[in-house]
Order: C-alpha cells, then sequence, then structure tokens
C-alpha cells in the first residue's frame, strides 16, 4: 500500500521541511514561520502515531524505496525500518519535539538568531526521526551526524558570546562561553563518531551490507568469518560502543554535555530528553541482538566484551554523574548531570540484558520503558527550569529564591517530574527504575545492582535538592506577585507533567507489554532462544515487595538530609562543610568533576596549545621556508643559469641539438644490445 510506505518517509521529512521553510518566512512573517514549522513536526508526529499498530502487532517492515550502487557493483537499498524498537523512539522523538516547539514560539519571541534557531531545532527533530527509522547504517550514520551537526550549532546558538550568556561560575569560578561550549561537543561526539565510522567498515567488510534486516539474517556466516581472526569481535564491540558512549554522554566521552546548557532552554530540553543522547541508547538497543546471538548462540566469549563494557560504563556513569549533580549550582547543569546519571541506567539495563541468556527481553524493555518516562519527565524540568531562569534572571538555583506562592503550577508540575525522577511511587519513574533493577538481579550482576541501588540515595538528594534551593531556599523572595509563565509555556509542561503521572498509573501494564512486545520480536524476527523467564511479569512474585522496599528505603536516605538541609533548612550546609574536612575535600573533588574535565583540559586543551610554538617553529615553519622562499628561490637561479646557456644563436642552437642527439645515440648503444 502506497500511503502505507510513504508514513515512515513523512515522519521524518516534514519536519526538516520544516526547516526549510523557516528560514525561507523568516524575513516575511516571525508568526508564519513559527506556526510552520511546529505545524510540520505536529504532522512528522501524527505519521509516528500512525506507526503505532506495528508496535501492538509486534511486526517488523521494510520500507525500502531506492537503491545506490556501491563501488564493486554491489547495491545498497535505503528504506525505512519499521518496528517496535523504531516506532517507539519515532513516538517520543516526535511528541517531545513538537511539544518544545510549542514552548519554542513564546520563550524565543525576544532571543537573537531566530531563524536559525528555527531552521537547526526542524532539522534536529528530522535527522533524529531519520537515524531511528533508517534501515541501513548509511543513512543511520547521515542522520546521526546531522544530528551533531545541529546540537552545535543550537548549543553554539549565542557564539556572539555576551556575557549574560556564559555558564559556569559563579565567580571565583571558570566561566565557559558558548561557542567553545558548541565546539567542546562537536569534537568529543567527533570522536566517538569516527570510532563509530571505523566499526561500520569493518562490519561491512565482513558481511558485505550495511541493511540491519540482512544483517541479522546472516549473521551466522560473516560472525564465523570474524571469529577465524582472534580479536575482531571483541575490536567490534568496542568500535561500535564508542559512538553511542560519546553521543550518549557516557564516561569517558561524557564532559561535552554540562556545557551544553550553554544554548537555549528548549534546546537543552530537546538534546537532553528526546534527541541527541537518546540516539546512543537507541543504536545499542538496535544492534544489540547481533552480539547476542553471537555471545549465546554461537557461543563466542568474544561478544560479551559487549554487554560487560555497556553494563560496567552505563553503571558507572550513573554514579558518577549523580555525585556531581549533589554540589552543582547552576539549575539546567544539575539537570544535565541527571540526564547523564539517568542514561547511564539505560545503558546498563541493556548492557544487563546480555549477561544472561534469559534476561534480553526484560532488560531491553527495561531501558526503554525507562527512556520513555525519562524523555517525559526530563523535558518537563527543563521547559519549567527555562521559565525559573527568565523570571529570576540567574542561573543558579541558591539565588533564584522564588516563593513558590507565586507559581504554584509551575512548583506543582515540576515537582511531579522531580519526584518520578527520584523514583516515588506511582510515578513512571518508579516502576521504569525499578525494572531495571530487577534486570541486574535477574542477570545476575550484584554488583552493578548495588551501584545502581546506590545511586538512587544519590538521585534522591540531588533531585530534593535542587527543588529546595528553586523554592525553599529562604535566602530573599521574587516579589509576592503572580509570575506563572504565558499559557503558551506552562500547557506544555503542564502536560508532560500529567503525562507522567498517567504513565505512572499505568507503569505496571507498560512494563509487562514492553516485555511481552521485545519477547516475541526476538524470538519471532530474530529467532533467538530463551526462557519464559524473559517474559515473566515482575509484578507478581518476591521481587515485587523486595525490590520496591529496598528502592522506597534508599530514596528515604537521600531524600531526608537533602530536605533538612535545603528545604526546611534545619541544618546549614556550609557550617557542615567548614566543620568537617573530609566532607569540604569531597565536596571540592566533586564540584571539579572528579579532575576528569580539568584533566581533559590540561591535557588535549592545553597540552595542544603547548604544542603550537614547537609545532610552528620545527614544523610549520621550515614547510613554509621551503614552498614560499626555497621553491621560488630554486626556480630563480635556475631562470638565470639557463638565460646564460641559451644565447638564441642558431649555431649554438644546432650544436646543443648534436651533443643530445650524440649522448641520446652513446646511451641506447650501451643499453640495447
Amino acid at each position: 500500500m502506497l500511503g502505507e510506505d510513504l508514513i515512515p518517509w513523512l515522519c521524518w521529512i516534514l519536519p526538516t521541511i520544516g526547516g526549510a521553510l523557516a528560514l525561507l518566512f523568516d524575513r516575511i512573517s516571525r508568526t508564519l514561520r513559527d506556526l510552520t514549522a511546529t505545524a510540520l513536526a505536529l504532522m512528522g508526529w501524527i505519521m509516528a502515531i500512525l506507526m503505532l499498530p506495528v508496535l501492538f502487532a509486534t511486526r517488523m517492515m521494510d520500507k525500502r524505496v531506492f537503491w545506490i550502487t556501491l563501488p564493486g557493483g554491489a547495491s545498497v537499498g535505503m528504506g525505512m525500518l519499521v518496528d517496535p524498537l523504531s516506532v517507539i523512539l519515532a513516538n517520543i522523538v516526535a511528541f517531545l519535539g513538537f511539544v518544545t516547539l510549542v514552548y519554542s514560539i513564546k520563550y524565543m519571541e525576544n532571543e537573537p538568531g531566530q531563524g536559525r534557531f528555527w531552521f537547526f531545532m526542524s532539522i534536529f527533530i528530522g535527522s533524529m526521526l531519520l537515524l531511528v527509522l533508517a534501515d541501513n547504517l548509511i543513512l543511520f550514520f547521515i542522520g546521526w551526524k546531522i544530528v551533531g551537526l545541529c546540537s552545535y550549532f543550537l548549543i553554539g546558538h549565542y557564539y556572539s558570546d555576551e556575557r549574560k550568556y556564559w555558564i559556569g561560575g559563579p565567580e571565583p569560578h571558570e566561566f565557559q562561553r558558548p561557542s567553545r561550549c558548541g565546539l567542546k561537543a562537536l569534537l568529543v561526539t567527533t570522536f566517538g563518531d569516527v570510532s563509530l565510522l571505523a566499526g561500520i567498515i569493518v562490519l561491512y567488510v565482513y558481511s558485505g551490507t550495511f541493511n540491519f534486516i540482512d544483517l541479522y539474517r546472516t549473521a551466522g556466516v560473516w560472525f564465523r568469518s570474524m571469529a577465524a581472526n582472534p580479536g575482531t569481535i571483541m575490536l567490534l564491540s568496542i568500535l561500535m560502543l564508542g559512538g553511542p558512549i560519546s553521543k550518549s554522554a557516557q564516561f569517558p566521552l561524557h564532559e561535552w554535555l554540562p556545557e551544553a546548557m550553554a544554548g537555549p532552554t528548549p534546546v537543552s530540553a530537546l538534546i537532553h530528553a528526546a534527541t541527541m543522547v537518546k540516539a546512543g541508547v537507541y543504536f545499542v538497543a538496535r544492534i544489540l541482538p547481533l552480539f547476542f546471538y553471537a555471545y549465546w548462540m554461537l557461543n563466542y566469549s568474544e561478544a560479551g566484551v559487549f554487554f560487560t563494557l555497556t553494563a560496567a560504563i552505563g553503571a558507572f556513569t550513573a554514579f558518577l554523574a549523580g555525585t556531581q549533580a549533589m554540589v552543582s549550582l547552576e539549575l539546567k547543569k544539575a539537570l544535565a548531570y541527571s540526564t547523564m546519571s539517568q542514561i547511564g541506567y539505560m545503558i546498563l539495563a541493556l548492557g544487563v540484558s546480555g549477561l544472561n541468556a534469559d534476561t534480553l527481553a526484560l532488560g531491553v524493555s527495561a531501558g526503554i520503558f525507562h527512556l520513555i518516562s525519562h524523555g517525559i519527565f526530563k523535558a518537563t524540568l527543563f521547559l519549567c527550569a527555562g521559565v525559573l531562569i527568565h523570571i529570576s534572571g540567574s542561573i543558579y538555583m541558591h539565588r533564584m529564591s522564588i516563593d513558590r506562592r507565586n507559581m504554584p503550577l509551575t512548583w506543582l508540575f515540576m515537582w511531579i517530574a522531580s519526584l518520578s525522577l527520584i523514583g516515588v511511587p506511582p510515578l513512571s519513574g518508579f516502576w521504569s527504575k525499578d525494572e531495571i533493577l530487577v534486570s541486574c538481579l535477574r542477570g545476575g550482576q550484584p554488583l552493578i545492582f548495588t551501584v545502581a541501588l546506590i545511586t538512587v540515595a544519590i538521585t534522591s538528594f540531588y533531585t530534593a535538592r535542587m527543588m529546595g534551593m528553586t523554592f525553599h531556599s529562604g535566602e530573599g523572595h521574587v516579589e509576592n506577585k503572580r509570575l506563572e509563565a504565558s499559557p503558551l509555556m506552562l500547557i506544555p509542561y503542564g502536560l508532560l507533567a500529567a503525562l507522567t503521572v498517567i504513565l505512572g498509573l499505568m507503569g505496571p501494564w507498560i512494563g509487562d507489554f514492553l516485555k511481552g512486545t521485545f519477547h516475541r520480536y526476538y524470538t519471532e524476527y530474530y529467532g533467538l532462544a530463551f526462557s519464559d523467564a524473559a517474559s515473566r511479569s515482575i509484578h507478581g512474585d518476591v521481587m515485587s515487595i523486595i525490590i520496591p522496599a529496598i528502592s522506597t528505603l534508599m530514596i528515604a536516605v537521600g531524600f531526608v538530609p537533602a530536605h533538612k538541609l535545603y528545604v526546611s533548612r534545619r541544618l546549614k550546609p556550609e557550617e557542615i562543610l567548614r566543620r568537617h574536612v573530609f566532607l569540604h575535600k569531597l565536596h571540592g573533588f566533586l564540584w571539579n568533576r572528579w579532575y576528569i574535565d580539568p584533566f581533559y583540559n590540561r591535557v588535549f586543551v592545553r597540552g595542544m596549545l603547548r604544542l603550537r610554538r614547537p609545532i610552528v617553529k620545527f614544523v610549520e615553519n621550515p614547510i613554509d621556508f621551503t614552498l614560499n622562499i626555497g621553491v621560488p628561490t630554486f626556480f630563480i637561479f635556475a631562470s638565470r643559469w639557463l638565460r646564460r646557456v641559451q644565447t638564441g644563436m642558431l649555431s649554438m642552437n644546432m650544436l646543443y641539438l648534436l651533443t643530445f642527439s650524440a649522448v641520446i645515440f652513446i646511451v641506447l648503444r650501451l643499453v640495447v644490445p
């Protein structure tokens, strides 16, 4: 059916056209520009909704439209892959993209560079949809790179680097300028992109195809060929993870994301909630069945490196970023650390899914459930944060001092999203987080379970601290009047907060639905064999009591001290730090981001700058002298010499010709027998 075939193509093409039209209409009418881009984003979401029957029917369809010919005569079909994974991601991206653009209509009305903003935001949404719907690695990588380029321009939106747009600080701490923040994101993610591209090339050399479905169908053949060269599968695992690690801001390529807060708040919401950082999670989930098949069905132990690295990196990043959020003073940066931590939860769930033969569907469904849940409540938090920053005139939580009575709806919506982030029942974050904890235990990973559980307490602490410092600091108050945002901004994050509650009330059903869907999907379309334990509900056994109980206890462990320190303010954090040397040093360690970012700056940034003078002296200057002075000088001397030899007299020319002919004749006589 032609219409059905075009739907996934229109899903990403329509928002992309919206970007082009926004740039065209920028000089005609700002209202027309904003409405056109938003309307086409809405149409893209409608196309995503029309693909939902594929999710409920657990089907897979490859909508190929055209082919390209590769060197050597091979052809690659270009199409859209419509399956449960791509449909879920497409709906999340399209929906949150549309909501964010609605919010942006009012938020960006007095900001500079609006034409650029609407263009890159729309292209950003379209390229992310292309990425998740692509049926092959070529189209996927095109979308992947466009997402990265758009993020560079959007993070550096205030590229003029005016003082009011700086982030970091406060004095005497260092500030970061938007132009450098965008460049940092581009460079770090490009490093991962190069790794991913190398992995794609290795994969194609052995498999002879870029198509995801063909890769799955022929995995038994090319994995055997790859296993004949020891270390190749391990190398492929590392290379393929390089891209997702950088894109999703996971250790050790995570330091770009806090600086991504230099962009406008809608950019932060889109990058952190729906698009760029989720691209890495999506790709890990997309290629995960390949390595599962190699590890558990072909018994290639090297393939287990993929799952071990994924789980370990995700768990460590969840803990690492959570601790940094505990001391952050910037509202959006605290949310950025939270995003890194929550993405770590998703990544560790995907990693754990392959460490046990019976937890594939459980781990993947838990990670995807948390992706859905996190996308909605984190978008809520960022959109609320944008309003608070505008009203207070400060990016720092401890300087906002907003009376919650002046903004009751924003306060309520932000608390709903915060409690979901913490994992308080019955909100959506509770169900998805607990399923991740269950997958750790059922996957036989007690160490990762412990790290994830400790991170629950950390999440509870920094979230309560964030809300306390923002609304309950008591260090002065904004004038006592109604400060709620414009309805065009309030309704989007109010809707998202309501969805967080609705998803929470439907949490057990959604969790079981996703597990059943992925179980059927992997068995019917991938031929992966695992026991019934993989699709079993977690809500009817002893874990349904133990895990929530332990999780709730850890929430209290983090929430109670944070409440005393930052909400009720019975304790003074400054006095505690002064009295306890260890806590003071720990605070400094966390404030300096475990000294990872300073280390990177010293080695890679300042180190490269230190090499500038030696390179100029010993490399650039000799090359410059040779090409710009040496070569011209040589030709000048050669010209002068030739002028002396070439007199222009016929007799001399004949003598030269005779001499040259004689030399040629002698050489030929000596060489030719």
